[in-house]
């Protein structure tokens, strides 16, 4: 832990991962249990935020000057507009790359059609067929309604679009499809692009949402790299760094059916289907990477404390959850406000001495 001079503040960054719509909510309640913890703090009140995935729409929200405990309110109350999304505003299929799958289709076709009448005898009907696999679209969903949801919402609640004016320093993080390496919106060359589309490009989950298109170049989801992106923090002078990381693996349990799905409760991860096993996968590859990363970085960088908070993977199944179900969304504000509580409460609390050591006042 850095020691410090009494009643000096460090300057501290947030960073926030994906998780989709649910992991926004738990990261939400995190970060509302935060500002009851700690008097006179605000989540509005990091100095860098840094939002990757689902977690870009609310680092810009923080950074734009509103508090955890507005947002917890908000996604309790079903009559609460402050940020009113729904369903077609993500799941609006994408014309323009439907379009493409078409017309890639037909001359897939007249391809396999011209090869089967000049040689007949020789055609390898296998090889013929592959042909079509490139024809797959790019991404099923468009993100350009939730772009469009996002300039109302801004506009609506005194969010600039520019990361300058902005209060506090915001980056959000995707990858560039093409060159294959990260990108970071608000940095360099990328930092007039407006924060909505920045949103929507570092929230293009492959294969979910089709990439989303800045200046000639591609994006897709940032993911959480190999610290969930702590090191932009770091590099812009904090020396706390606060990582929320909803994407834990999910532990069922075979005694009991605790895997909701569309058919009944399920025991097994695969009982929620392909988009459930994928995702698993990926919770698994970024969760050790993400731990192995945290452990390298703060070796590597001793003046730097990264501060961890995610959920158990015992509740991990809170998770699965339609995240339009009130139910399941009260559940998970809840879990992840209580979470924090008790990461806080505990005996010989370490995130509560190393938030103490950073300048916070208990309330």
């Amino acid at each position: 832990m850095i020691e410090r001079e009494p009643g000096e503040r460090a300057k501290m960054g947030l960073c926030l991962g994906g998780g989709g719509i649910t992991g926004v909510m738990y990261e939400v309640g995190c970060l509302a249990a935060l500002e009851e913890s700690f008097e006179g703090f605000s989540a509005a009140d990091f100095d860098v935020y840094v939002g990757s995935s689902s977690g870009a729409t609310l680092a810009a929200v923080l950074a734009g000057g509103h508090s955890a405990l507005r947002l917890y309110r908000a996604l309790l109350d079903p009559a609460d507009d402050f940020f009113n999304l729904k369903r077609n505003h993500l799941l609006r299929l994408d014309a323009k790359e439907w379009r493409r799958v078409a017309s890639s289709v037909v001359g897939a076709a007249r391809r396999f059609v011209s090869s089967a009448a000049s040689s007949p005898l020789e055609l390898d009907v296998w090889n013929e067929l592959d042909r079509f696999w490139d024809s797959l679209p790019a991404g099923i969903f468009t993100l350009d309604p939730y772009e469009r949801f996002l300039e109302a919402f801004m506009a609506r609640r005194q969010i600039p679009q520019d990361f300058d004016e902005l209060p506090r320093t915001l980056f959000l993080v995707a990858n560039d499809l093409d060159r294959g390496e990260r990108a970071v919106f608000g940095d360099g060359e990328l930092s007039n692009v407006p924060i909505s589309r920045a949103i929507c490009a570092s929230s293009a989950i492959p294969v979910l949402f089709a990439p989303v298109r800045v200046d000639g170049r591609d994006f897709i989801d940032g993911g959480m790299g190999d610290v969930a992106h702590a090191d932009l923090a770091a590099n812009a002078g904090c020396s706390v760094v606060l990582i929320i990381n909803p994407m834990v693996p999910v532990r069922a349990s075979q005694d009991s059916p605790g895997v909701p799905t569309g058919h009944g409760p399920g025991r097994r991860v695969r009982d929620k289907g392909l988009i459930w096993v994928n995702s698993q996968a990926w919770r698994l590859r970024s969760e050790a990477r993400l731990l192995e990363g945290i452990r390298q970085y703060e070796l590597d960088h001793p003046d730097t404390e990264l501060l961890l908070l995610e959920p158990a993977p015992d509740d991990a199944t809170v998770f699965m959850y339609s995240p339009m179900n009130f139910a399941a969304r009260r559940a998970i504000l809840e879990d992840g406000y209580r979470r924090t509580r008790q990461a806080l409460d505990a005996d010989g609390s370490e995130l509560r001495a190393h938030l103490l050591a950073a300048g916070l006042r208990p309330a």
